[in-house]
């Protein structure tokens, strides 16, 4: 499969089989991920495979701000959860910000560490969908994490159980202006 045959094919999936996902599959796919780009190559990207109790906690704990998200949960044989080491991505040795972002850069390395995921699991034979609607701070409290951990998204993985159509895309003329 070529990157764009990749990135063309893959889909957000909902729906998933019962089929359990391999703990083996999941460290090949973390390990394809861990080469996405990150600010001044930080690496802050840190992934929490969740299965069993927790996963359906999550499912139906955790999911008030968009039901239909536990909906998902509940049906993927696994649950990834996206974090991040604070303080790290967009400043300087000394803890000051190398740009007016801020701390903004860290969820920059967060969307194209999870994008990259998501193909590499594509790739494997594997759906998935990145939900960004949930309660952060009980699925975090669930979740145990470090003071210096933030969830910033949450990554339901499993074998599809359907086959979504590409949505419309708009015209590259509405996408890409030049200047000279």
């Amino acid at each position: 499969m070529t990157a764009k045959e990749c990135i063309l094919g893959r889909r957000s999936i909902r729906k998933f089989k019962a089929d359990p996902v391999s703990h083996e599959l999941l460290a090949q796919i973390v390990e394809t991920a861990s080469y996405a780009p990150s600010w001044k190559h930080t690496q802050i990207t840190r992934y929490i495979a969740i299965e069993g109790e927790l996963k359906e906690k999550i499912a139906s704990e955790g999911t008030s701000l968009y039901p239909p998200n536990g909906t998902i949960i509940s049906n993927a044989p696994v649950l990834i959860a996206v974090t991040v080491i604070k303080n790290r991505s967009g400043f300087e040795r000394d803890g000051s910000y190398s740009t007016p972002r801020g701390d903004g850069w860290q969820m920059y390395d967060a969307g194209i560490a999870s994008q990259t995921f998501c193909l590499a699991a594509y790739e494997q034979g594997l759906g998935s969908v990145i939900l960004g609607l949930f309660d952060q701070d009980a699925v975090a409290s669930m979740l145990q994490l470090p003071e210096d951990r933030e969830l910033v998204a949450l990554i339901p993985v499993g074998y599809p159980d359907e086959a979504p159509v590409a949505p419309r895309r708009k015209p590259v003329e509405d996408l890409l202006s030049y200047l000279t």
